[in-house]
């Protein structure tokens, strides 16, 4: 390694090292202020209006989603654009939650005595406790750092670390006290990966009808291939008289009867199924199903009624093309 990569990497433990350190004291200074925080944004009957400028406003802006993604109604409203206006968005029922590194950002201390005029409860985060934004807040949030990683000290860095970490610790610590569930969590994310993996059941890309790969118990071996072959999961499902589950075909089944020197057009698959077979419900989760399969080492399952009856089935290309993988 060379001396100039070794001076990026120097600087960048550096960096690291300074900002575990601050997120460390931050833990140390937990206390009744935070409890109180929580608590007030618990009872808030309206939104988080999340509030600051500059870099301050841009973690804002990731606070304001993560609370609204966990369960507290937040939106972040830019402090300029509320003294000229946008103030609006604000009504008594809300919380504001004000950061500002100094406590004396201007543009959001002006707004603090219309804040107050209208009721509205103000939790603020601040390096400086007792800053005029500090005296205004009902609830302070220390979030103060003995130094920036920035080696001028001039630079955002660490300060805005720890804001974000404090918003976290504040999104998780209500979503804990809510009992917000993974479901919840889903119905706000429908469009992402995360959403797909915890609303998407079974039913919805397994194949149906005709397209479920199926035969009956005195069907040869050879006739299974064909059926594997034309449906394409790598598997069929063979059904007794009423129409019932007894058993599976699979891909691995053929290994085995060949290595064993199987007639493939005398041999019935009866004789050489997988009895029963892993199997799941059309409403199971589509992850839930994945599970399973990754558990056993299968690539393919059938999907069955109450009654036993094949309803659908699915293999592993299909979960990964649905996003599930």
């Amino acid at each position: 390694m060379t001396n100039k990569q070794n001076d990026y990497i120097t600087s960048a433990k550096r960096v690291i090292d300074i900002e575990a350190r601050a997120i460390s004291n931050l833990a140390q200074r937990l206390d009744e202020s935070f409890v109180d925080a929580c608590e007030m944004l618990y009872a808030c009957s309206g939104k988080v209006v999340v509030s600051g400028m500059g870099k301050s406003g841009h973690i804002g802006n990731k606070i304001a989603a993560t609370l609204a993604s966990t369960g507290t109604p937040a939106f972040f409203m830019h402090p300029g654009e509320a003294n000229h206006g946008d103030l609006g968005m604000l009504s008594k029922n809300d919380v504001l939650l004000a950061i500002s590194n100094s406590g004396e950002t201007g543009e959001l201390v002006n707004l603090l005595p219309v804040v107050k005029r209208l009721g509205v409860k103000v939790i603020a985060m601040t390096n400086i406790v007792s800053s005029t934004l500090g005296q205004y807040a009902d609830v302070v949030l220390n979030i103060s750092v003995e130094q920036e990683a920035c080696s001028l000290g001039l630079a955002p860095t660490t300060s805005t670390t720890a804001t974000l970490v404090m918003g976290d610790a504040l999104s998780v610590a209500l979503l804990d006290k809510k009992g917000f569930t993974s479901d919840d969590f889903a119905l706000s994310h429908p469009g992402g990966s995360l959403g797909r993996k915890l609303l998407l059941k079974v039913s919805d890309i397994m194949l149906t009808g005709s397209d479920i790969p199926l035969i009956e118990p005195t069907a040869t071996v050879a006739q299974a291939l064909l059926e594997i072959s034309q449906k394409g999961l790598g598997m069929t499902g063979i059904v007794d008289e009423s129409g019932k589950l007894t058993g599976v075909f699979t891909d691995g089944d053929l290994r085995r009867i060949l290595d064993a020197r199987v007639d493939l057009h005398e041999a019935t698959v009866s004789d050489v199924m997988t009895l029963g077979g892993k199997t799941t419900t059309a409403d199971q989760l589509a992850v839930e199903a994945l599970n399973v399969m990754e558990s056993f080492k299968i690539s393919a399952l059938m999907v069955l009624d109450d009654n036993d009856h094949p309803v659908g089935a699915f293999n592993m290309h299909m979960l990964l093309k649905a996003g599930v993988l």
